[in-house]
């Protein structure tokens, strides 16, 4: 007859056992999450001169053994951008990796430690930095200076065609970029106040604010000016934006882009785009790119602005749990496979899907 265990042990024994399980399966997950952000590149932390200041950035090479890759230099969008942007870049540099190409970015002025603001910036001044990296980046001797090209979202796609003007370049992959600055705020601004179930009042009252600011950037007014003329409320306008809006807010990318006239260029849409006019773009593209054949045009129905699934992206759980487990499904289906199958063949342009 087998002796009973005592209630106290018995309980301790259940506490233990259960302890042991959450700590196994914490395990598990950390194990997951190491394994699904562990990409099939070798980063290494580079320092480039550009214009008086350095630029602190990350070069991103397959794990292949070649001598030589061929290059994708990166442009940000709008905002504090790190290198890596959060880590989110990396699945696109393990998909350029599988081309055989390496991956370039740095980390904006003032972000993660770099001099200077960005917000300073203008749209010439991040060109010339993309230049310097190119510049640096055909100096070295693991890199195929007859194969580097451009990836850029967003605000970048005021930035692309000025850095082809000044320096050549192979290709270029344009991600949900806008044309002209101002049309691209309103269309936004719109856009939002449909997805919020504006009333007419509020939107007549955003509209009529968004003219007034218009006015005052045509006249170049001082931020002081702004404020009093938005009955003191900032609006989410701080001083160095306002900067920043007054340099570019003229910004249009329909002349620059015959730099890249013969180049071929990816164009990546969204279907959700709530940013960007992607219609309005794609005319422009094709008005001024079409002709030479080397443009290729990709559509994602359900991604966002982002190219992020709007699934995930609607979801602050959804986007969180991917991030950590999936991070590579986190974006639009066929996104990360159609720029790995455009730099194995950048010169086959011309093709349209959705």
């Amino acid at each position: 007859m087998c002796p009973k265990v005592p209630p106290r042990r018995r309980g301790l024994r259940v506490a233990v056992w259960s302890l042991v399980t959450v700590l196994l399966t914490a395990a598990g997950l950390v194990g997951v999450v190491l394994w699904q952000h562990s990409y099939d590149i070798h980063e290494q932390r580079v320092s480039i001169r550009s214009g008086g200041h350095t630029l602190s950035g990350v070069l991103a090479t397959p794990k292949d053994g070649r001598r030589q890759h061929g290059l994708v230099v990166y442009v940000h969008g709008d905002g504090p951008v790190d290198a890596t942007h959060d880590d989110g870049y990396k699945p696109l540099w393990e998909a350029n990796a599988k081309a055989g190409y390496a991956s370039l970015s740095w980390d904006k002025p003032g972000v993660a430690g770099a001099p200077g603001n960005w917000l300073d910036q203008s749209m010439d001044d991040r060109a010339d930095e993309a230049v310097a990296a190119i510049a640096w980046a055909r100096a070295r001797a693991d890199i195929d200076g007859n194969r580097i090209g451009l990836w850029g979202a967003s605000q970048a796609g005021w930035v692309l065609p000025k850095i082809a003007a000044k320096t050549p370049v192979n290709f270029a992959i344009a991600v949900s970029p806008a044309i002209n600055w101002l049309r691209q705020g309103r269309y936004n601004l719109l856009a939002e106040l449909r997805a919020d179930g504006a009333s007419a009042a509020r939107t007549e009252a955003a509209i009529a604010r968004s003219d007034a600011t218009r006015r005052l950037l045509e006249r170049r007014a001082t931020y002081e000016e702004y404020v009093a003329a938005m009955g003191g409320e900032a609006h989410g306008m701080t001083a160095d934006r306002w900067g920043f809006v007054s340099k570019n807010h003229t910004a249009d990318a329909t002349q620059d882009l015959r730099a890249l006239r013969g180049v071929p260029v990816l164009l990546t849409l969204a279907g959700h785009d709530m940013n960007v006019d992607t219609a309005d773009t794609e005319r422009v593209y094709r008005e001024v790119l079409g002709p030479g054949g080397a443009l290729t045009i990709e559509s994602y129905p359900d991604a966002s602005h982002s190219l992020v699934r709007q699934s995930v992206e609607q979801s602050d759980l959804r986007i969180t749990l991917t991030a950590l487990f999936s991070p590579r499904s986190l974006f639009a289906h066929g996104f990360l496979e159609d720029q790995r199958r455009f730099l194995e063949d950048p010169g086959r342009g011309g093709r349209v899907t959705s």
